[in-house]
Parts: C-alpha cells; sequence; structure tokens
C-alpha cells in the first residue's frame, strides 16, 4: 500500500514526525482562529447600544457641558455624556452650542428664535 515509503525504519519515522509537527501547528492555528472569532463575536454582543445624543464636556474640576452633538457623531472628544432626547432639547434651549457638523438642533427641530443666546448674537 506505501511502496513509495523506505523499506529502512529511520526515514518512514521521520516523515511521520514530520506530519505530526504540522498537525500540531494546524490544530494551534485553527485553535487561535475560533478563539479569535468567538471574541469578536462577544465583543460585538456585548458592546453597549449608541447613545441618540450626546454633551461634550469642558476642562476643568467641574466639567461644564460645552456642545451638544447627535450620537453617532464620530469626532467627540473623549470628555463625553450621554444625555436623553429631552435633556439635549433642554441644553440646547438653554444657550448651549449645537454642533456645526451633526446639527442636532436641526435634528431637534429647534429653530434659532427660540434660543435666546444665540437669537441675540445673530442680531
Amino acid at each position: 500500500m506505501f511502496d513509495y515509503l523506505a523499506a529502512d525504519l529511520p526515514r518512514p519515522h521521520a516523515l511521520r514526525v514530520w506530519h505530526a509537527m504540522r498537525l500540531t501547528r494546524i490544530d494551534a492555528k485553527s485553535f487561535a482562529v475560533q478563539k479569535r472569532e468567538t471574541e469578536q463575536e462577544h465583543g460585538l454582543l456585548a458592546r453597549l447600544p449608541e447613545p441618540e445624543w450626546v454633551v461634550e464636556l469642558g476642562t476643568g474640576d467641574d466639567r461644564p457641558p460645552v456642545e451638544v452633538h447627535v450620537g453617532h457623531r464620530y469626532a467627540i472628544g473623549q470628555r463625553r455624556r450621554p444625555v436623553s432626547r429631552d435633556k439635549a432639547r433642554r441644553l440646547l434651549d438653554a444657550g448651549l452650542r449645537a454642533c456645526s457638523h451633526c446639527t442636532p438642533d436641526t435634528l431637534l427641530d429647534i429653530p434659532l428664535s427660540s434660543r435666546p443666546a444665540l437669537a441675540a448674537a445673530a442680531h
């Protein structure tokens, strides 16, 4: 059946060792790929949902709110806090600046005239 193998013992033994080493490498790689895919899947399942609205916070001890963003905005800094739709509306109504790129005031249907600080600055 295996006529192509040498009749002496050392050469078939060497081939068997070589194949065993290759199988070990294949099994290790297969295990690593399976582990990585499982970790990625778990990470996707464990990820928190993205907030709908975000307030960017300033620097300092009290970290006052600086700007309101839409939650999916990629350029928000690291200092941020998710807020509800109502809280975002209240902050914008109180005169907090809206991001000029993601325009949360437009998405929340807040006209410029209803924002006292910005309406005064526009005149």
